[in-house]
């Protein structure tokens, strides 16, 4: 069978390899390996009863340590024996009622998830009265509002904290929220909408569009004049032509599109890194972005909370940069 000419030899050995994780052979391997580890130990119970070692008169093996010490011929206890068999039972057991036999779910269809659904369930229906009283508050309210403010910090903390950092400042390829630069809007609604739906930001790679890799570098510096940066002026001016390839999303004065999340490059905010290198880099490669929606992990009403506490971020006094 020929290979279509839209599917590389790397794609196909990327599949292959792919196919090996979505197939039934690993849950299979799995089930396998259990099953026989257990039946290992019943059958190594069985050859030691049965095994007989020559003993001397004194029931000893013969073995000796440190000049006096001596191996009995003992058998087992036969309590421990049949315990050594229980455990062997129950464990065959237990695998037919939960899940342990690769993808087998077991009889009493228990999974971990399921599990850890309950619980959260059950914590967000205790913690629900405390919403409750937020829940018809604007973010306005909510912000004036301690309570509701000390709240918000701890699902910050819990939930954003890792990626944003825990001053909310963020870092490279993560978007500082305690300023007023918002990729999608920093309207309350807008930032319950980013934390619900989550958000997938994608620059696609932009050198075949713009021409050569000098004109990419007369790009950048256009970029770079934008927001007033130290640029080569010249090659800025011969990059403003070729700027129109970056324009269908960042707009023709580069003001960016929250619509589609293109950011502002006017401003002196650099997402990915600043410089001739970093926007070339940019340029030639792309970018893809992602934060992860927070739907089916946090409630409505955790959520109103949570974007009242962001908005309120970059409502209070700028502070000095370092």
């Amino acid at each position: 069978m020929k290979r279509p000419a839209s599917l590389s030899i790397k794609t196909e050995r990327t599949l292959i390899i792919m196919s090996d994780f979505t197939g039934n052979f690993w849950s299979v391997y799995v089930a396998a390996l259990t099953i026989i580890s257990i039946l290992a130990c019943l059958l190594l119970l069985w050859i030691t009863a049965r095994k007989k070692i020559a003993r001397q008169d004194d029931n000893t093996t013969g073995h000796v340590w440190d000049g006096d010490l001596r191996e009995m011929n003992n058998p087992l206890p036969r309590w421990w024996m049949w315990l050594f068999v229980i455990t062997i039972v129950y464990g065959l057991l237990y695998l037919v009622a939960y899940p342990g036999l690769g993808s087998y779910p077991g009889k009493l269809g228990w999974s971990t998830s399921e599990e850890y659904k309950s619980e959260i369930d059950e914590a967000n229906k205790e913690l629900a009265p405390l919403y409750a009283k937020f829940a018809a508050k604007k973010a306005e309210e909510l912000v004036a509002d301690p309570n509701a403010m000390a709240i918000g910090e701890r699902l910050f903390m819990n939930n954003c904290s890792q990626c944003h950092g825990s001053d909310a400042r963020g870092s490279k390829g993560f978007p500082n929220l305690t300023d007023t630069d918002w990729l999608h809007g920093g309207a309350p609604e807008k930032i319950a909408e980013t934390i619900l739906k989550g958000r997938r930001g994608q620059m696609p790679p932009m050198a075949a569009a713009v021409g050569t890799p000098d004109e990419v570098k007369n790009v950048a510096h256009y970029v770079m004049s934008l927001s007033g940066s130290p640029h080569d002026s010249l090659r800025a001016q011969l990059g403003k032509a070729k700027f129109t390839a970056c324009a269908a999303c960042h707009g023709m004065d580069g003001k960016g599109n929250q619509a589609l999340g293109a950011p502002n490059l006017s401003d002196d905010i650099w997402l990915h890194g600043w410089g001739e290198q970093a926007i070339i880099s940019m340029v030639n490669s792309g970018k893809i972005n992602e934060m992860p929606a927070q739907e089916g992990k946090l409630t409505e009403a955790q959520i109103h909370v949570l974007a009242a506490y962001v908005w309120g971020l970059s409502r209070k006094p700028a502070i000095a940069k370092p």
